[in-house]
């Protein structure tokens, strides 16, 4: 099961502080934590912890680049193909209590100045999680259009939660043949039409 998706900034924004990065969307997946009773503390703790895992993801991504020579480079509408075809990948153990209570597998895709991030369980197939993750890139670049202002994805929040339902329905990873895909992407142009 895919405990959460992120999509998050991971080259410095003018308003960021050096080493920071900013959550553009998320979606946690499955029961919430019930350890703390107060819900403004619980969504603190929750924003914390996706804090934590973009935080981390932006380290990664930017030693996977330092060591392959290649920088961060600026948005460019119109080449989203490009940019999923030269994306960073990479995969992070977390252990437990780094942010959460059990072990879980992150993995994380770097387009342009972007990262999407999804976190399994340990158990999860990495193959079909890693098709998952480049599939919703796909879609968020090509029919969103997220090489634009980061504030355009929170504009996009219904679209995105969309995507999410029918790729991720409840967090479950789906086993996709080429048939499948193009009725789930025949289903998000009829809803994007809207």
């Amino acid at each position: 099961m895919v405990c959460c998706f992120l999509i998050h900034t991971v080259c410095s924004v003018n308003a960021l502080s050096a080493g920071g990065s900013r959550v553009l969307y998320s979606r946690v997946f499955g029961p919430e934590d019930n350890s703390e009773t107060d819900p403004e503390r619980r969504r603190l703790l929750q924003k914390e912890r996706l804090l934590a895992l973009a935080r981390r993801v932006r380290t990664a991504i930017s030693l996977h680049r330092d060591a392959a020579g290649s920088p961060c480079v600026e948005c460019v509408l119109g080449e989203e193909a490009v940019a999923l075809g030269e994306a960073d990948f990479g995969v992070l153990r977390l252990g437990a209590g780094q942010p959460f209570p059990a072990e879980h597998t992150l993995l994380w895709l770097g387009v342009q100045n972007l990262a999407f991030t999804l976190v399994c369980e340990m158990h999860e197939n990495l193959l079909l999680a890693e098709g998952t993750l480049r599939n919703l890139a796909r879609h968020c670049m090509e029919e969103l259009r997220l090489l634009g202002h980061g504030s355009e994805i929170l504009l996009k929040r219904d679209r995105i939660d969309a995507m999410l339902h029918r790729y991720l329905p409840h967090g479950q990873l789906l086993f996709l043949n080429h048939r499948f895909t193009h009725i789930l992407d025949k289903e998000l142009s009829a809803y994007g039409n809207k």
